[in-house]
C-alpha cells in the first residue's frame, strides 16, 4: 500500500472539508472560526427525506452553506484547488488512491484506533461495554482507518453516558486535537498499534431489546437511542431506563411490575425502571404519562 502524501511542513491555510452528518458540523465551523480558508465543502448528495420527499441537504451542506463556504459532491475536486490539506469527519467513503496522490487527507476518527476502525466506532464502544474510547487524527490511506495517528485523546465512557453525551464530548476533544495538529503541527504519524477491531453500522434489529440478556446490556442497547421493545403488539420506544434500586418481587425476562409510581421490567440478570418511553404513533413521554394512558398490568411481558 502506497504512504499517504505528508502533510506539509509549512504552516497549512487552505483546507478542503469532508464530511456530512451532524457530529461533522462543529469542526467545519471550528475551522472557519480559526481563520483558515476552505475553499470547498465536499458531502454526501441531497436526499429526500420527510412527508413531502422534499430533498434536502446533509448537516455538513447545510452548515457550509450557512457560512457562505461552496459545496460540492464530488470528491474528485478536492484535489483540483491547490488546498494544502484535505480534512475528513465522518464522510463515510473510502478514498481512491489517484485522489490521495495529489492531496494530503487527515481524518479525525472517534475511537482509539486500531480498536472501532469504521462507521460506527461510538455506538460499538457503548455496545461492547468499553470503559474508555476516545479520538484519533490519523492519515487517509486507500484502506478502512488504516492509516498512521497523529495524535489522541482519551476519555472514560461514563455509567450515564448515552451515545449523544459520548459524542457531544468527543467532538469537542477531536475538534480541539484537530486545532492542536494545525496550529503546532502534526510531526511523523505513528503506525497503529494492537488488534484492529472493526465497527460495522448498527443495524436496525440491533436496536430491538432482548430482556434475556443482562440488564447492564440491556442499559447499553438504551443508550444507543431509539432502542424499541413491543407491548400488546405495537412498537415501545424505551428512551429512558436505569438499574433498579430496589424490586418487590423477582421478575422474569420482559415481566413488567409496579412500585409506588415506578415501572419495573425484569431482565435475564437484574431488573430496570423505566423513565421515558414513546407509545407507537405518539410523542416521547415521562413514564408516569405513560403509565396513566397505556395502563399496564403486572406480569404483562414486554417484546416477543
Amino acid at each position: 500500500m502506497d504512504q499517504p502524501l505528508p502533510v506539509p511542513p509549512a504552516q497549512v491555510r487552505r483546507i478542503v472539508y469532508l464530511g456530512s452528518p451532524e457530529l461533522a458540523v462543529a469542526p467545519l465551523e471550528a475551522l472557519v472560526a480559526a481563520g483558515f480558508d476552505v475553499p470547498l465543502v465536499i458531502s454526501r448528495p441531497d436526499r429526500r427525506r420527510g412527508r413531502g420527499a422534499a430533498l434536502l441537504p446533509s448537516p455538513v451542506k447545510a452548515a457550509a452553506q450557512r457560512l457562505g463556504l461552496p459545496t460540492g459532491d464530488d470528491v474528485n475536486a478536492a484535489g483540483e484547488l491547490g488546498a494544502d490539506l484535505a480534512v475528513v469527519v465522518a464522510y463515510g467513503r473510502l478514498l481512491k488512491p489517484d485522489l490521495l496522490a495529489r492531496l494530503p487527507f487527515v481524518n479525525l476518527h472517534f475511537s482509539l484506533l486500531p480498536r472501532w476502525r469504521g462507521a460506527a466506532p461510538v455506538e460499538r464502544a457503548l455496545l461492547a461495554g468499553d470503559a474508555v474510547t476516545g479520538v484519533c487524527v490519523m492519515a487517509v490511506e486507500e484502506g478502512l482507518d488504516t492509516g498512521g495517528v497523529y495524535r489522541r485523546a482519551e476519555t472514560p465512557i461514563d455509567a450515564g453516558d448515552t451515545l449523544e453525551t459520548l459524542r457531544t464530548r468527543l467532538v469537542a476533544m477531536g475538534t480541539d486535537l484537530l486545532l492542536d495538529c494545525l496550529r503546532l503541527g502534526f510531526g511523523p504519524a505513528a503506525p497503529q498499534q494492537g488488534e484492529p477491531v472493526y465497527a460495522a453500522k448498527i443495524d436496525p434489529a440491533e436496536l430491538r431489546l432482548d430482556f434475556t440478556r443482562p440488564a447492564v446490556q440491556v442499559l447499553r442497547t438504551v443508550a444507543l437511542g431509539r432502542a424499541w421493545t413491543t407491548l400488546r403488539g405495537k412498537r415501545l420506544l424505551v428512551h429512558r431506563a436505569e438499574a433498579a434500586r430496589s424490586a418487590p418481587a423477582a421478575l422474569g425476562p420482559g415481566e413488567l411490575a409496579l412500585d409506588g409510581e415506578a415501572v419495573l421490567v425484569g431482565t435475564g440478570e437484574g431488573v430496570l425502571t423505566l423513565l421515558e418511553l414513546q407509545p407507537e404513533g405518539r410523542a416521547r413521554q415521562g413514564v408516569a404519562a405513560w403509565r396513566n394512558g397505556a395502563r399496564p398490568q403486572p406480569g404483562e411481558l414486554l417484546g416477543p
